[in-house]
């Protein structure tokens, strides 16, 4: 942690109130979080009692919650717990639980249960409170494509010159293993602020995914007056740059599951990816997942050091799964507990296990109780707007479409977290947003209608022979 580090910590706070200042609360919300996830260093925080570390995510968190009851404090009372909010509460307490059923006592418990609400809970709750319409996703649609635009020469000088702008800036490398993990496909993956490649190929993958269908639904023409015809093309070029395995094929499933909205009027791509998806995490949860014939399959027609890469986080999750059916229903709890140790030659305990995957650690923190809430927290709104609000012939009208790209954006999110730990607060802030629009019924598609010109002129004749008639210039005419 580096003195610029924390300097740039220090000055966060600040700055989201003189964001507050310029903007109204909703732009100033997005635009704090956009911000913080874009430029804020990586492995700093300051401790502070009670609460978790001042850091990252969470300091944009407090931040923003400070500057809500000064600012925008009758907002707070707007808010009214719905049934599709449930999987987030129980997410969000869940770390207590696991706390007290190993026996690490309650003041661990509440650490933890904070810790988990301020991580998931606030931005999940800033979602429901300043995002829950039509216009409020459109408006994160919007400044999630100009944070990407913003990105694009950052990622294109790191592919060319080593993810080194962490380092130039902070004095560190965001990521503990440097550049090791960097080089990929003949040059470097870039990081910039962010803690990994594979964060920022998630990251930049998203911003392009929602920019090109903001672009083909009409909703975006031109961004800080230049045309999307030519930004599309750049931020396919950067996503391409960013030599993230994973980001080419989420866009092309993304993208895929929108067209076929769009031509077919359907969503069942995107409701076999969630249904996919649970049935993964359940045979992953009780150990009856076969990951052989995948691998195979990823080594001949993909590459076959992707198909490595997934052998050794299976075999590490298979390893990781069998402990975490020990204590099925809510977990290990925190402290590493949920790890596998085995003694060396010396005699010492040593970690042989690695998790990759937010799942797992998820499974083995909280338990099953915590992996379905976490899952259900982020795909149960996605099924609701798809089935109970805004059917898939919907998704090309330019009110809907950025909120049906958030739903596949999140969506995508999910699938990754099966095989990387990424978090990025964006995602739970949009699925506040959609859960919002849940709760709600569905909004008028329908433009307003205006009276023609033609009704204008056949009018004008009649108003002016009234008025001539009220000031006794014109007679009545005869029968």
């Amino acid at each position: 942690m580096s003195p610029q580090a924390q300097l740039a910590l220090l000055l966060w706070l600040p700055i989201i109130f003189y964001i507050f200042t310029r903007f109204p609360p909703r732009t100033a919300v997005i635009v704090s979080f956009i911000g913080g996830l874009l430029f804020l260093p990586q492995r700093t925080s300051f401790a502070l009692p009670l609460i978790p570390d001042y850091g990252g995510a969470v300091a944009t968190c407090y931040g923003i919650v400070l500057a809500i009851i000064v600012y925008d404090f009758q907002r707070l009372s707007s808010f009214k717990l719905g049934w599709v909010d449930l999987p987030m509460l129980v997410w969000c307490i869940c770390p207590f639980f696991s706390s007290m059923t190993n026996g690490l006592g309650a003041y661990d418990g509440l650490n933890s249960l904070l810790e988990q609400t301020a991580k998931w809970g606030l931005p999940y709750f800033f979602g429901r409170i300043y995002l829950n319409n039509l216009a409020g996703l459109k408006e994160l649609a919007i400044n999630i494509l100009k944070g990407g635009l913003i990105y694009v020469p950052l990622c294109i000088w790191e592919g060319r010159m080593s993810p080194n702008l962490h380092l130039i800036i902070y004095g560190y490398y965001a990521h503990p293993s440097g550049i090791s993990q960097s080089v990929r496909y003949g040059g470097y993956r870039p990081n910039v602020f962010m803690i990994h490649g594979l964060m920022l190929g998630m990251w930049m993958m998203t911003a392009t995914f929602i920019g090109i269908w903001l672009w083909k639904s009409g909703v975006v023409k031109e961004v800080w007056g230049m045309s999307m015809n030519v930004l599309v093309w750049v931020m396919l070029f950067t996503v391409i740059w960013c030599r993230s395995t994973g980001a080419y094929i989420y866009i092309v499933l993304g993208l895929g599951i929108l067209f076929v909205a769009k031509w077919f009027r359907t969503s069942i791509p995107l409701l076999l990816i969630i249904a996919g998806l649970c049935y993964y995490l359940y045979a992953g949860a009780t150990g009856t997942f076969v990951g052989d014939e995948i691998v195979a399959f990823v080594s001949k027609t993909v590459n076959p050091d992707r198909a490595q890469s997934l052998e050794f986080r299976w075999d590490n999750e298979d390893l990781l799964g069998e402990k975490a059916r020990q204590r099925m229903m809510f977990g290990w709890g925190g402290w590493d507990r949920n790890r596998v140790f085995q003694e060396n030659w010396e005699g010492d305990l040593v970690d042989v296990s690695v998790t990759d995957s937010l799942w797992i650690i998820a499974f083995g923190v909280n338990g099953a109780v915590g992996l379905a809430s976490l899952t259900t927290s982020l795909l149960l709104p996605v099924t609701s707007f798809t089935l109970l609000r805004y059917p898939p012939k919907t998704w090309f009208n330019p009110k809907v479409a950025p909120a049906a790209a958030m739903a596949v954006s999140l969506t995508l999110f999910v699938l990754d977290c099966v095989l990387n730990d990424m978090f990025i607060p964006v995602f739970p802030l949009i699925s506040g947003g959609l859960s919002g629009i849940v709760l709600k019924q569905p909004e008028s598609l329908k433009a307003k209608s205006k009276p023609s010109k033609g009704v204008k002129r056949t009018l004008a004749p009649q108003r002016q022979r009234q008025r001539r008639l009220v000031s006794g210039r014109a007679s009545p005419m005869k029968n």
